[in-house]
């Protein structure tokens, strides 16, 4: 007997309990036990930090500019050990930027972030004095290279760290995002009738899905499979799936979708599970010329992000001006002396009252010129949009979203369609357990498993050469893709093959052994594959020529599954004169780094290698399909075959390539 919606749902309830307890101690034993110097090369922690200035925001908040100051890593012992792969060393790896980590900084905007300083007793790495955290949160608000701006709660903490002697300021637990997911699952776990019952049961269960029946609309500038889809997505009542391998054109699809629904409603909401995703959708949207509303803070904040930001339409308004004098006379009025008490507090009674009737204003001219309004999943529960309905809610990269995050914004919404790939990157979950439990099974898997009626595959790709589209079409798209006509034979190369993989298992190491475990936690390296790898990648730049590659601006993606190795490969790239003039074309990341990107050439370097076969999360064969699925015209893997082919998807990879050659 089939589980109920609402067995499955409190069981996602569990799960996401388990994750988040997981993640309070992580959080815990990040900040007790964890030295600064690691926090700073894990890109959770910027310090030490000079304050810049402060000012109130449009939204009226409290914020102060932080900058990072020099800070340079010490350099952890080496030990030895047999394997080629190895642990991470922080020797090996470069230094951090001024006051900054290794690792990417994973400071974003919305991300709540502490205070905290060290007594005179400590040195400048955040070694031997006592740290004392502040106990209040700020928020990101925005976030660059090399400074962040943080909104405060109160003037008080603005005085509390302008005293601080060596600032710094580290990520905090995202309990409102948990707090928000935990309120969605319980509204649709208790829903006894209304809309969000019928989507829960419809969801969760067999039911048909509702659909219209009027006649096809025609594009003719879209594919058959893309038309097909945007088709779909009109007639659906409930819900309706685009699922968009690599390549297909899924957000070309999905913008059309939209502009085509916008045509029969009003409003739509669109989000997405990131910020990134969130900005990438919505510009296209106003590429399209679609009225859009950013609600809560893009990631990449350019000249055109920012003109459709919510922040940046309410400064523009004409009434804008006038909020902003009343507001300083309120913070003038609290400061102030003189007169009496009663007088002052009637005064700022009035001015309040007449900034909420401009807020008002400002607000409902804003909303009513928008036609779509876009956030992120968590963003959908903002205040500015309470009590809000939408007839259609978007979710765009759906597979990567966590139901209970998807569920959020459903409660918004009378109808649903999702896009995404679940054959590609799944959510992110930290909990060993949670994830053994299921807590990864997004709603678009839930949907596409029940309802395959609802789901328009797009078939034809635009990205990849059909040598390299071939494997990941026959592993995990059952043959269903084409190379669209342009893509199909192109190289960079005549004679050339596509797809190679070049053995690391007969490399010998100049230094016997390298490993151990480096300050930025427990990644993995190979020091011979590293240097293999760039060693290949020049003689292929070698074959194609030095002024072909900066003419034509050959990209170049250097993809490994481990942070370790894409550090070791950066600082091998760094050092090497070589490749001073082609820096601007390589990009070295892990494979979630490079999703939704693409490069004429991709090298991936697997690092695994020992003779037990033990591939680690290699085996997470989604993360494969992503890293393969980046290239243009030309794939070259390196790692080592006697490892890696113990597992079947590896050896059927290894014979593929042999054929092509």
């Amino acid at each position: 007997m089939a589980e109920s919606p609402i067995t499955i749902l409190q069981r996602q309830r569990a799960l996401l309990q388990t994750e988040y307890a997981y993640e309070k101690e992580e959080f815990q034993r990040l900040t007790e036990a964890t030295g600064v110097e690691r926090k700073v090369q894990r890109g959770v922690a910027w310090y030490p930090l000079t304050l810049g200035r402060s000012y109130h925001n449009s939204l009226d908040q409290l914020v102060v500019e932080v900058k990072p100051l020099s800070s340079s890593p010490r350099e952890d012992s080496m030990s030895y050990g047999k394997d080629k792969e190895h642990h991470s060393l922080a020797a090996l790896l470069p230094t951090g930027e001024a006051g900054r980590g290794d690792e990417p900084s994973l400071f974003e905007p919305g991300k709540p972030v502490c205070f905290f300083s060290q007594d005179a007793s400590g040195d400048r790495h955040g070694t031997g004095g006592m740290l004392h955290y502040y106990k209040f949160v700020g928020q990101v608000s925005y976030v660059e290279e090399n400074r962040m701006v943080i909104a405060l709660p109160s003037p008080d903490a603005l005085e509390q760290i302008r005293n601080a002697y060596r600032l710094g300021v580290q990520l905090y637990l995202d309990e409102q995002t948990y707090r928000l997911m935990f309120e969605a699952l319980d509204d649709v776990i208790n829903a006894k009738s209304g809309r969000l019952a019928d989507l829960r049961e419809m969801f969760h269960s067999t039911l048909p899905c509702g659909k219209f029946t009027f006649a096809p609309v025609r594009f003719p500038w879209l594919n058959t499979s893309q038309q097909a889809a945007v088709n779909e997505v009109l007639w659906a009542k409930d819900v309706a799936v685009v699922h968009g391998p690599p390549g297909t054109g899924k957000t070309t699809t999905l913008v059309e979708a939209i502009y085509e629904t916008l045509r029969r409603e009003n409003q739509v909401l669109v989000c997405a599970q990131s910020n990134m995703a969130v900005d990438w959708i919505a510009e296209k949207l106003v590429d399209r010329g679609i009225s859009v509303l950013r609600i809560g803070n893009p990631t990449r904040v350019t000249d055109k992000m920012l003109s459709f930001t919510y922040e940046r339409r309410f400064e523009g308004h004409p009434l804008y001006t006038e909020l902003w004098g009343i507001r300083k006379a309120i913070r003038d009025l609290y400061a102030s002396k003189n007169g009496s008490s009663e007088n002052r507090h009637q005064k700022i009674a009035r001015l309040k009252d007449r900034a909420t009737d401009i807020e008002y204003a400002i607000n409902q001219a804003i909303f009513s010129d928008a036609k779509v309004i876009a956030c992120t999943l968590a963003g959908s529960a903002n205040h500015l949009l309470m009590g809000m309905k939408f007839g259609t809610l978007f979710i765009d990269e759906a597979a990567q979203a966590l139901e209970a995050a998807c569920w959020i914004a459903i409660r918004k919404a009378h109808r649903v369609i999702l896009a995404g790939d679940h054959r590609q990157l799944p959510p992110t979950i930290k909990s060993p357990e949670a994830m053994r439990g299921g807590l990864d099974k997004t709603l678009m898997q839930y949907i596409v498993e029940n309802k395959p009626k609802a789901v328009s595959l797009l078939t034809v790709q635009y990205r990849m050469c059909d040598t390299i589209m071939q494997f990941p079409n026959r592993e995990f798209y059952d043959g269903q893709l084409t190379s669209a006509p342009e893509v199909k034979y192109r190289g960079i190369l005549d004679w050339d093959t596509a797809v190679e993989w070049v053995d690391s298992s007969q490399v010998e190491a100049e230094e016997p052994g390298e490993s151990g475990e480096s300050a930025s936690g427990l990644s993995r390296i190979n020091v011979a594959e590293a240097k293999l790898t760039i060693a290949t990648l020049q003689r292929y730049f070698e074959k194609i020529g030095k002024d072909r590659l900066q003419e034509e601006r050959v990209d170049v993606g250097i993809i490994s599954p481990y942070k370790g190795q894409v550090h070791l490969l950066r600082k091998l790239i760094k050092q090497d004169k070589y490749w001073k003039p082609f820096r601007s074309l390589i990009t070295v990341n892990t494979v979630d780094g490079f999703q939704g990107q693409e490069r004429d050439v991709i090298v991936i370097s697997l690092v695994r290698s020992n003779e037990q076969g033990d591939i680690g999360f290699l085996r997470d064969l989604r993360r494969m399909n992503v890293a393969i699925t980046r290239a243009r015209m030309k794939l070259i893997l390196i790692g080592d075959r006697s490892t890696l082919c113990k597992m079947p998807f590896y050896k059927r990879l290894a014979d593929y390539v042999d054929e092509t050659w």
